[in-house]
């Protein structure tokens, strides 16, 4: 029988996903309160490969990947997803939410999304909340799935994952001189 082995910290990222530019300051000052200070801002980029959110939030939409300093254990995500999904209500109109905040975590090897939904690839956390792993670490970059959202698949965001990936492993460097 195998012992259990000590799990490394990952690094949380948000994809933002707003309507109202007005309300984004409000929610990055949220998530701030929430887990710390950002220490990567992408540019905003348009969401533009689905009309899922229309209805809701409105056809125009962008999105920005933001990860923040601190490294967290990964377990910590379901309760993560839904203080994301208390900041949607809090900051929302009486026509719906006005941002749309997809935590997750990168590490080395992977990147996870929480997410509310069920679909057949994800694991169950706990509270109805999932891990929804959209892409993992081969050849040099993050490969998607074929679930993964159309976004993330076309590559706009390659370069911001790489980005957070080497914020990351010199985050892990020194942890890891820090443990001996």
């Amino acid at each position: 029988m195998a012992d259990t082995q000590p799990v490394d910290p990952v690094k949380w990222i948000v994809a933002m996903l707003w309507s109202r530019p007005d309300v984004l300051p409000a929610a990055i000052a949220e998530v701030i309160a929430n887990w710390g200070p950002v220490d990567f801002e992408g540019p905003d980029r348009p969401f533009d490969v689905t009309d899922y959110y229309h209805a809701e939030m409105g056809a125009t939409l962008h999105r920005r990947l933001i990860s923040m300093q601190d490294l967290v254990p990964p377990e910590d995500l379901r309760q993560a997803k839904l203080i994301c999904n208390r900041i949607e209500r809090q900051l929302a109109d009486a026509a719906g939410r006005c941002v749309n905040l997809d935590i997750g975590y990168l590490d080395r090897s992977k990147v996870v999304l929480a997410s509310v939904k069920y679909a057949g690839q994800k694991i169950h956390l706990g509270d109805g909340v999932y891990a929804d792993l959209i892409a993992r670490y081969r050849g040099g970059r993050y490969q998607p799935f074929e679930w993964t959202f159309p976004d993330f698949r076309d590559g706009r965001y390659d370069q911001d994952l790489a980005t957070i990936r080497q914020i990351y492993l010199e985050q892990l460097r020194m942890v890891s001189k820090n443990r001996f």
